[in-house]
Protein backbone atom coordinates (compact mmCIF):
# COMPACT_ATOMS: atom_id res chain seq x y z
CA UNK A 1 0.00 0.00 0.00
CA UNK A 2 1.22 3.08 -0.89
CA UNK A 3 1.01 5.44 2.10
CA UNK A 4 0.55 9.36 2.04
CA UNK A 5 0.81 12.18 4.22
CA UNK A 6 -1.05 15.47 4.58
CA UNK A 7 1.36 18.67 4.80
CA UNK A 8 -1.27 21.66 5.39
CA UNK A 9 -4.09 20.40 2.52
CA UNK A 10 -1.24 18.99 0.54
CA UNK A 11 -0.71 15.14 -0.36
CA UNK A 12 3.18 14.05 -0.25
CA UNK A 13 3.52 10.44 -1.22
CA UNK A 14 5.51 7.93 0.99
CA UNK A 15 9.26 8.48 -1.06
CA UNK A 16 9.25 4.43 0.11
CA UNK A 17 6.56 3.72 -1.59
CA UNK A 18 7.55 5.86 -4.55
CA UNK A 19 10.78 4.05 -5.34
CA UNK A 20 9.28 0.81 -5.18
CA UNK A 21 6.73 1.68 -7.47
CA UNK A 22 9.41 2.87 -9.93
CA UNK A 23 11.89 0.10 -9.21
CA UNK A 24 9.50 -2.00 -10.77
CA UNK A 25 8.09 -0.21 -13.48
CA UNK A 26 11.96 0.18 -14.19
CA UNK A 27 12.47 -3.90 -13.64
CA UNK A 28 9.70 -4.33 -15.78
CA UNK A 29 10.99 -2.19 -18.95
CA UNK A 30 14.44 -4.19 -18.31
CA UNK A 31 12.49 -7.36 -18.70
CA UNK A 32 10.77 -6.12 -22.23
CA UNK A 33 13.59 -4.32 -23.19
CA UNK A 34 16.00 -8.06 -22.70
CA UNK A 35 12.79 -10.52 -24.00
CA UNK A 36 11.98 -8.06 -27.05
CA UNK A 37 15.98 -7.70 -28.44
CA UNK A 38 17.15 -10.74 -27.89
CA UNK A 39 18.37 -10.76 -31.54
CA UNK A 40 19.08 -7.26 -31.26
CA UNK A 41 22.29 -6.26 -30.01
CA UNK A 42 22.55 -2.54 -31.05
CA UNK A 43 25.00 -0.48 -29.38
CA UNK A 44 22.11 1.88 -28.88
CA UNK A 45 19.99 -1.10 -27.27
CA UNK A 46 22.97 -2.19 -25.45
CA UNK A 47 23.49 0.88 -23.38
CA UNK A 48 20.10 1.86 -22.93
CA UNK A 49 20.00 -1.42 -20.65
CA UNK A 50 23.17 -0.93 -18.96
CA UNK A 51 21.15 2.76 -18.10
CA UNK A 52 18.02 0.86 -16.82
CA UNK A 53 20.19 -1.43 -14.74
CA UNK A 54 22.25 1.36 -13.29
CA UNK A 55 18.83 3.09 -12.39
CA UNK A 56 17.64 -0.21 -11.11
CA UNK A 57 20.58 -0.17 -8.38
CA UNK A 58 20.51 3.12 -7.70
CA UNK A 59 17.05 3.25 -6.96
CA UNK A 60 17.86 0.09 -4.72
CA UNK A 61 20.43 1.96 -2.78
CA UNK A 62 17.94 5.05 -2.31
CA UNK A 63 15.72 2.23 -0.48
CA UNK A 64 18.48 2.19 2.50
CA UNK A 65 17.71 6.01 3.10
CA UNK A 66 16.79 6.26 6.69
CA UNK A 67 18.61 2.76 8.07
CA UNK A 68 21.99 2.25 8.85
CA UNK A 69 23.03 2.18 5.87
CA UNK A 70 22.51 4.99 4.56
CA UNK A 71 26.00 6.79 5.06
CA UNK A 72 27.18 5.07 1.93
CA UNK A 73 24.08 3.75 -0.06
CA UNK A 74 22.71 7.57 -0.38
CA UNK A 75 26.03 8.44 -1.80
CA UNK A 76 26.19 5.23 -3.93
CA UNK A 77 23.00 5.60 -5.29
CA UNK A 78 23.53 9.07 -6.33
CA UNK A 79 26.40 7.98 -8.23
CA UNK A 80 24.66 5.09 -9.78
CA UNK A 81 22.10 7.22 -10.95
CA UNK A 82 23.89 9.62 -12.99
CA UNK A 83 26.04 7.05 -14.28
CA UNK A 84 22.87 5.61 -15.76
CA UNK A 85 21.80 9.30 -16.83
CA UNK A 86 25.25 9.42 -19.15
CA UNK A 87 24.63 6.08 -20.54
CA UNK A 88 21.62 7.29 -21.77
CA UNK A 89 23.46 9.86 -23.40
CA UNK A 90 26.32 7.21 -24.69
CA UNK A 91 23.79 5.48 -26.68
CA UNK A 92 22.29 8.60 -28.19
CA UNK A 93 26.27 9.06 -29.53
CA UNK A 94 26.04 5.75 -31.13
CA UNK A 95 23.17 6.72 -33.02
CA UNK A 96 26.11 9.62 -34.84
CA UNK A 97 28.86 6.37 -34.40
CA UNK A 98 30.37 8.27 -31.72
CA UNK A 99 31.44 5.98 -28.60
CA UNK A 100 32.01 6.81 -25.23
CA UNK A 101 34.46 4.94 -23.25
CA UNK A 102 33.07 3.14 -19.92
CA UNK A 103 35.44 4.80 -17.62
CA UNK A 104 34.16 8.03 -18.78
CA UNK A 105 31.10 7.17 -16.88
CA UNK A 106 33.00 6.27 -13.65
CA UNK A 107 34.72 9.20 -14.18
CA UNK A 108 31.37 11.79 -14.36
CA UNK A 109 29.82 9.87 -11.61
CA UNK A 110 32.13 10.20 -9.11
CA UNK A 111 32.42 14.06 -8.76
CA UNK A 112 28.50 13.43 -7.24
CA UNK A 113 29.73 10.51 -5.07
CA UNK A 114 32.38 12.71 -3.40
CA UNK A 115 30.37 15.31 -2.76
CA UNK A 116 28.21 13.60 -0.97
CA UNK A 117 30.54 11.51 1.10
CA UNK A 118 31.67 14.80 2.21
CA UNK A 119 28.54 16.32 2.91
CA UNK A 120 27.41 14.27 5.95
CA UNK A 121 25.45 11.57 4.10
CA UNK A 122 24.45 9.98 7.24
CA UNK A 123 21.95 12.78 8.40
CA UNK A 124 20.78 14.17 5.45
CA UNK A 125 19.34 12.62 1.72
CA UNK A 126 20.37 15.88 -0.07
CA UNK A 127 23.81 15.55 0.74
CA UNK A 128 25.86 16.43 -2.25
CA UNK A 129 22.73 17.15 -3.57
CA UNK A 130 23.65 20.38 -5.85
CA UNK A 131 26.24 18.53 -7.52
CA UNK A 132 24.13 15.84 -8.28
CA UNK A 133 21.35 17.50 -9.64
CA UNK A 134 23.77 19.53 -11.70
CA UNK A 135 25.28 16.33 -13.00
CA UNK A 136 22.04 14.64 -13.81
CA UNK A 137 21.12 18.04 -15.82
CA UNK A 138 24.12 17.74 -17.32
CA UNK A 139 23.76 14.28 -18.71
CA UNK A 140 20.01 14.48 -19.86
CA UNK A 141 20.91 18.35 -21.65
CA UNK A 142 23.77 16.28 -23.68
CA UNK A 143 21.46 13.16 -24.18
CA UNK A 144 18.96 15.84 -25.87
CA UNK A 145 21.41 17.43 -27.78
CA UNK A 146 22.79 14.00 -29.81
CA UNK A 147 19.14 12.59 -30.66
CA UNK A 148 18.68 16.10 -31.79
CA UNK A 149 21.79 16.10 -34.30
CA UNK A 150 21.46 12.31 -34.37
CA UNK A 151 21.56 12.65 -38.76
CA UNK A 152 21.95 9.12 -39.69
CA UNK A 153 19.04 7.77 -38.41
CA UNK A 154 16.85 11.38 -37.97
CA UNK A 155 13.72 11.32 -37.82
CA UNK A 156 10.54 11.97 -35.75
CA UNK A 157 11.16 9.86 -33.03
CA UNK A 158 14.72 11.20 -32.15
CA UNK A 159 13.45 14.30 -32.43
CA UNK A 160 10.46 13.43 -29.51
CA UNK A 161 13.07 11.49 -27.65
CA UNK A 162 15.52 14.53 -28.13
CA UNK A 163 12.26 16.68 -26.56
CA UNK A 164 11.45 14.33 -23.83
CA UNK A 165 15.27 14.39 -22.81
CA UNK A 166 15.36 18.59 -22.96
CA UNK A 167 12.22 18.58 -21.15
CA UNK A 168 13.79 16.02 -18.16
CA UNK A 169 16.94 18.07 -17.89
CA UNK A 170 14.70 21.71 -17.64
CA UNK A 171 12.79 19.82 -14.58
CA UNK A 172 16.23 19.05 -13.39
CA UNK A 173 17.62 22.18 -13.85
CA UNK A 174 14.66 23.91 -12.03
CA UNK A 175 15.29 21.19 -9.18
CA UNK A 176 18.36 22.45 -8.82
CA UNK A 177 17.33 26.40 -9.15
CA UNK A 178 14.94 25.59 -6.12
CA UNK A 179 17.37 23.10 -4.04
CA UNK A 180 19.54 26.60 -3.39
CA UNK A 181 16.80 29.04 -3.10
CA UNK A 182 14.30 27.24 -1.22
CA UNK A 183 15.92 24.05 0.38
CA UNK A 184 15.04 20.53 -0.15
CA UNK A 185 12.49 20.69 3.01
CA UNK A 186 11.04 23.72 1.47
CA UNK A 187 7.28 23.10 0.75
CA UNK A 188 7.60 24.68 -2.62
CA UNK A 189 10.54 21.96 -3.62
CA UNK A 190 8.78 18.53 -1.82
CA UNK A 191 5.75 19.70 -3.52
CA UNK A 192 7.05 20.41 -6.98
CA UNK A 193 10.19 18.85 -6.80
CA UNK A 194 10.30 16.35 -4.12
CA UNK A 195 10.35 12.59 -5.03
CA UNK A 196 6.93 11.96 -6.16
CA UNK A 197 6.97 14.69 -8.88
CA UNK A 198 10.51 13.26 -9.95
CA UNK A 199 9.56 9.71 -9.90
CA UNK A 200 7.09 10.85 -12.51
CA UNK A 201 9.68 12.49 -14.80
CA UNK A 202 11.88 9.38 -14.94
CA UNK A 203 9.11 7.40 -15.72
CA UNK A 204 8.15 9.51 -18.67
CA UNK A 205 11.61 9.66 -19.86
CA UNK A 206 12.10 5.77 -19.36
CA UNK A 207 9.25 4.56 -20.96
CA UNK A 208 9.53 7.39 -23.91
CA UNK A 209 12.75 5.81 -24.53
CA UNK A 210 11.63 2.13 -24.17
CA UNK A 211 8.71 2.34 -26.30
CA UNK A 212 10.76 3.67 -29.39
CA UNK A 213 14.15 1.67 -28.25
CA UNK A 214 13.25 -1.36 -31.00
CA UNK A 215 12.85 1.39 -33.83
CA UNK A 216 15.66 2.67 -32.96
CA UNK A 217 17.93 -0.65 -32.87
CA UNK A 218 16.38 -1.39 -35.85
CA UNK A 219 17.73 1.25 -38.03
CA UNK A 220 20.89 1.10 -36.30
CA UNK A 221 21.29 -2.26 -37.32
CA UNK A 222 19.79 -1.92 -41.24
CA UNK A 223 22.82 1.10 -41.50
CA UNK A 224 25.32 -1.00 -40.63
CA UNK A 225 24.35 -4.00 -42.21
CA UNK A 226 24.46 -1.77 -45.28
CA UNK A 227 27.19 -0.02 -44.83
CA UNK A 228 28.87 -3.55 -44.01
CA UNK A 229 27.25 -4.45 -48.07
CA UNK A 230 29.24 -1.02 -48.98
CA UNK A 231 32.58 -2.17 -47.41
CA UNK A 232 35.81 -3.93 -48.57
CA UNK A 233 36.13 -6.26 -45.65
CA UNK A 234 39.77 -5.95 -45.35
CA UNK A 235 40.59 -2.04 -45.57
CA UNK A 236 37.31 -1.12 -44.30
CA UNK A 237 37.35 1.38 -47.47
CA UNK A 238 34.13 1.67 -49.84
CA UNK A 239 34.05 -0.88 -52.34
CA UNK A 240 33.14 -0.57 -56.22
CA UNK A 241 30.06 -0.47 -56.36
CA UNK A 242 29.95 1.95 -53.22
CA UNK A 243 32.50 4.37 -54.90
CA UNK A 244 30.89 4.59 -58.27
CA UNK A 245 27.66 5.23 -56.84
CA UNK A 246 28.66 7.98 -53.88
CA UNK A 247 31.13 9.60 -56.28
CA UNK A 248 28.90 9.84 -59.31
CA UNK A 249 26.47 11.86 -56.55
CA UNK A 250 29.16 13.81 -55.21
CA UNK A 251 30.49 14.78 -58.64
CA UNK A 252 26.92 16.10 -59.99
CA UNK A 253 27.01 18.33 -56.53
CA UNK A 254 30.75 19.54 -57.15
CA UNK A 255 30.26 20.67 -60.50
CA UNK A 256 30.29 24.38 -60.04
CA UNK A 257 34.25 23.56 -57.94
CA UNK A 258 35.40 20.66 -60.12
CA UNK A 259 37.25 17.76 -58.84
CA UNK A 260 40.30 14.91 -58.64
CA UNK A 261 40.45 11.86 -59.03
CA UNK A 262 43.35 9.53 -58.32
CA UNK A 263 43.60 5.70 -59.09
CA UNK A 264 46.57 4.41 -57.16
CA UNK A 265 48.60 0.61 -57.63
CA UNK A 266 50.30 -1.31 -55.73
CA UNK A 267 53.83 -2.32 -57.54
CA UNK A 268 54.93 -5.82 -57.95
CA UNK A 269 51.82 -6.71 -55.88
CA UNK A 270 52.01 -10.08 -56.84
CA UNK A 271 55.49 -10.46 -55.76
CA UNK A 272 54.77 -9.57 -52.63
CA UNK A 273 52.51 -12.29 -51.96
CA UNK A 274 54.57 -14.94 -53.39
CA UNK A 275 57.45 -14.24 -51.48
CA UNK A 276 55.86 -13.52 -48.24
CA UNK A 277 52.62 -14.75 -48.19
CA UNK A 278 49.24 -13.09 -48.47
CA UNK A 279 49.28 -12.18 -44.86
CA UNK A 280 52.11 -9.74 -45.79
CA UNK A 281 49.87 -8.66 -49.19
CA UNK A 282 46.63 -7.89 -46.88
CA UNK A 283 48.83 -6.04 -44.66
CA UNK A 284 50.15 -4.25 -47.39
CA UNK A 285 46.65 -3.34 -48.44
CA UNK A 286 45.68 -1.93 -44.98
CA UNK A 287 48.74 -0.26 -44.51
CA UNK A 288 47.99 1.30 -47.97
CA UNK A 289 44.37 2.37 -46.94
CA UNK A 290 45.49 3.18 -43.91
CA UNK A 291 47.77 6.20 -45.64
CA UNK A 292 44.86 7.30 -47.65
CA UNK A 293 42.53 7.77 -45.19
CA UNK A 294 45.14 10.13 -42.78
CA UNK A 295 46.07 11.86 -46.03
CA UNK A 296 42.48 13.03 -47.68
CA UNK A 297 39.83 15.13 -46.15
CA UNK A 298 36.54 13.46 -44.69
CA UNK A 299 34.53 15.01 -47.57
CA UNK A 300 36.66 12.78 -49.87
CA UNK A 301 35.60 9.40 -51.36
CA UNK A 302 38.23 6.56 -50.71
CA UNK A 303 37.36 3.05 -51.86
CA UNK A 304 39.48 0.11 -52.87
CA UNK A 305 38.50 -0.55 -56.39
CA UNK A 306 39.50 -4.55 -56.43
CA UNK A 307 43.00 -6.40 -56.18
CA UNK A 308 45.63 -3.85 -55.23
CA UNK A 309 44.22 -0.61 -56.97
CA UNK A 310 42.75 1.65 -55.29
CA UNK A 311 40.80 5.24 -56.28
CA UNK A 312 39.89 8.23 -54.36
CA UNK A 313 37.71 11.66 -55.45
CA UNK A 314 38.26 14.66 -54.16
CA UNK A 315 35.36 17.00 -54.49
CA UNK A 316 37.05 20.83 -55.17
CA UNK A 317 40.62 19.46 -55.24
CA UNK A 318 42.82 21.05 -58.48
CA UNK A 319 45.51 18.96 -60.27
CA UNK A 320 48.36 19.89 -58.40
CA UNK A 321 46.75 19.74 -54.86
CA UNK A 322 45.42 15.77 -55.76
CA UNK A 323 49.38 14.86 -57.16
CA UNK A 324 50.44 16.64 -53.81
CA UNK A 325 47.94 14.07 -52.07
CA UNK A 326 48.53 11.06 -53.69
CA UNK A 327 52.92 11.73 -52.99
CA UNK A 328 51.66 12.64 -49.46
CA UNK A 329 50.45 9.25 -49.20
CA UNK A 330 53.15 6.91 -50.61
CA UNK A 331 55.25 8.81 -48.05
CA UNK A 332 53.05 7.86 -45.20
CA UNK A 333 53.10 4.53 -46.50
CA UNK A 334 56.66 4.29 -46.70
CA UNK A 335 57.24 5.50 -43.16
CA UNK A 336 54.94 2.46 -42.06
CA UNK A 337 57.32 -0.96 -41.70
CA UNK A 338 55.56 -3.84 -42.44
CA UNK A 339 55.14 -7.74 -40.89
CA UNK A 340 58.85 -8.32 -39.26
CA UNK A 341 59.88 -5.13 -40.61
CA UNK A 342 59.80 -5.71 -44.62
CA UNK A 343 59.30 -2.41 -46.32
CA UNK A 344 55.60 -2.20 -48.16
CA UNK A 345 55.39 -1.97 -51.86
CA UNK A 346 55.66 1.23 -53.98
CA UNK A 347 53.04 2.69 -55.47
CA UNK A 348 52.04 4.15 -58.71
CA UNK A 349 49.44 6.62 -59.43
CA UNK A 350 47.50 8.17 -62.46
CA UNK A 351 45.73 12.04 -61.44
CA UNK A 352 43.48 13.65 -63.67
CA UNK A 353 40.95 16.44 -62.67
CA UNK A 354 37.97 17.91 -63.95
CA UNK A 355 36.76 21.87 -64.32
CA UNK A 356 33.13 22.19 -64.01
CA UNK A 357 32.04 21.53 -67.63
CA UNK A 358 33.27 17.72 -67.63
CA UNK A 359 31.51 15.52 -64.64
CA UNK A 360 31.79 11.90 -66.30
CA UNK A 361 33.11 10.06 -63.58
CA UNK A 362 33.68 6.96 -65.95
CA UNK A 363 35.50 9.04 -68.58
CA UNK A 364 37.74 10.54 -65.91
CA UNK A 365 38.88 6.76 -64.36
CA UNK A 366 39.41 5.59 -68.23
CA UNK A 367 41.85 9.46 -68.05
CA UNK A 368 43.13 8.64 -64.51
CA UNK A 369 43.77 4.48 -65.67
CA UNK A 370 46.06 5.69 -69.29
CA UNK A 371 48.17 7.95 -66.89
CA UNK A 372 48.26 4.99 -64.61
CA UNK A 373 49.44 2.90 -67.24
CA UNK A 374 51.82 5.52 -68.34
CA UNK A 375 53.23 6.07 -64.43
CA UNK A 376 53.99 1.98 -64.78
CA UNK A 377 55.80 2.07 -68.31
CA UNK A 378 57.71 4.77 -66.88
CA UNK A 379 59.53 2.52 -63.80
CA UNK A 380 56.45 2.38 -61.46
CA UNK A 381 56.80 4.60 -58.14
CA UNK A 382 55.55 7.73 -59.05
CA UNK A 383 52.75 10.15 -60.03
CA UNK A 384 51.83 10.44 -63.60
CA UNK A 385 48.92 13.28 -63.74
CA UNK A 386 46.80 13.82 -66.83
CA UNK A 387 46.62 17.79 -68.08
CA UNK A 388 42.95 19.33 -67.33
CA UNK A 389 43.33 21.22 -70.49
CA UNK A 390 43.83 17.81 -72.24
CA UNK A 391 40.80 16.37 -70.46
CA UNK A 392 38.58 18.70 -71.69
CA UNK A 393 39.96 18.76 -75.41
CA UNK A 394 39.14 14.90 -75.32
CA UNK A 395 35.77 14.93 -73.14
CA UNK A 396 34.60 17.73 -76.35
CA UNK A 397 35.70 15.29 -78.94
CA UNK A 398 34.77 12.48 -77.83
CA UNK A 399 31.14 14.31 -77.72
CA UNK A 400 28.73 13.17 -81.26
CA UNK A 401 27.95 16.30 -83.09
CA UNK A 402 24.84 17.76 -82.40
Amino acid sequence: MIAVSLQEGTIVLDPFSVRMVLGLVILTLIVISCVSSQRRRSPYAEWWRVALCLFLAGNAAFLLNGTDFQPWANPLGKALVVAGTFCIWAGARTLRDHRVHPWFLAAASIPGFVASVVDDPGNSVWSGGLVYLGLTTLGLTLAGLELWFAKPVRSRITRFLSIIAGLTALYYLFRAISFVLDGPTSQVFQTFFGFAPAALMHLILLVAVSSTMNTLSNKQLIKRLRERADRDHLTGLLNRGAFLELASRSLAESSPRGAALILADLDNFKAVNDEHGHAAGDAALRAFAAACTSSVRSTDIVARYGGEEFVLLLPGATQQRAEAIASEISGRLAATKGPDGLPFPTVSYGVTSTGADVQDLAFMINVADAALYSAKAQGRNRVVGADPADVESAAEASRPPS
